[in-house]
């Protein structure tokens, strides 16, 4: 036999290898050791009003005029953008329903402020309503808001350190406190149940409520307002099927 056989012979071999250990490598990043779950307060959805706040204080600092258009325009547009924030912390929106009599209710808004600006004779209180109102603010104002927000983050930041949960292959861990304290779960039989509960808090951080139950616990486990709540749940899915897999292929060996 030919050393060019033995070379063609040899490199099904090494093609099969390589896609292997592909697919060892794929199935290893469906299949997470671990899975971090963080539930936050509401307060991080008022970050929409911090990066308005800051673009403003920003543009205030440079210009450093309240006479004009643009002092105004950014005020306006914070107030709203404050609002809505607040509208979305207070008020919960859960079906497409209550979603879009909010939009309709912004567009009716908008569109009287619009007809008032553009034909400023067919509706002449809502004029010289709109006329009387000018909200300005100077760039001071807007790095409080920034500084107090931000400030606020930071504390949250540091909060979710002691208060998170672990899921791992074999054990549901629950890290709580300042000493670090640890409360361990198995994974058997852990049920998984995932919730969004309010459409905006969705659209802003992808967010929603996880709750879990372990086997063999009588009570429920409700973690609220957890970012990204679609990528942790297919996260959990993939390693805790992987995992029932593996329990029933060592069970028939």
């Amino acid at each position: 036999m030919s050393k060019t056989d033995e070379t063609e012979k040899s490199e099904p071999e090494t093609t099969e290898s390589t896609s292997e250990e592909q697919r060892a490598g794929v199935k290893s990043s469906e299949n997470p050791e671990r899975v971090f779950i963080v539930p936050y307060p509401k307060v991080v959805f008022l970050y929409p009003t911090f990066f308005c706040a800051l673009v403003a204080a920003i543009w205030m600092s440079v210009s450093g005029s309240l006479e004009g258009k643009p002092p105004v325009v950014l005020a306006s547009l914070f107030l709203v953008t404050l609002s809505v924030n607040l509208i979305v912390l207070t008020v919960d929106f859960p079906r497409a329903t209550s979603l879009t009599l909010f939009f309709v209710g912004v567009t009716v808004f908008m569109g009287l402020v619009l007809l008032t600006i553009m034909k400023p004779d067919v509706l002449p209180v809502l004029r010289d309503f709109a006329a009387s109102i000018r909200p300005v603010a100077n760039a001071t104002f807007y790095w409080l808001i920034t500084g107090l927000l931000g400030s606020v983050f930071i504390i949250v930041k540091i909060k979710i350190q002691f208060n998170y949960w672990e899921v791992r292959r074999n054990e549901l861990l629950h890290h709580h406190g300042v000493l670090s304290d640890l409360r361990r779960y198995p994974t058997t039989g852990l049920q998984i149940n995932k919730e969004i509960s309010d459409v905006f808090e969705y659209v802003l951080l992808g967010s929603g409520t996880l709750t879990l139950k372990p086997q063999g616990v009588d009570r429920l486990f409700v973690l609220e307002n957890v970012p990204m709540i679609g990528a942790k749940e297919k996260k959990l899915t993939h390693m805790l099927s992987a995992m029932r897999v593996k329990v029933q292929l060592d069970s028939h060996s």
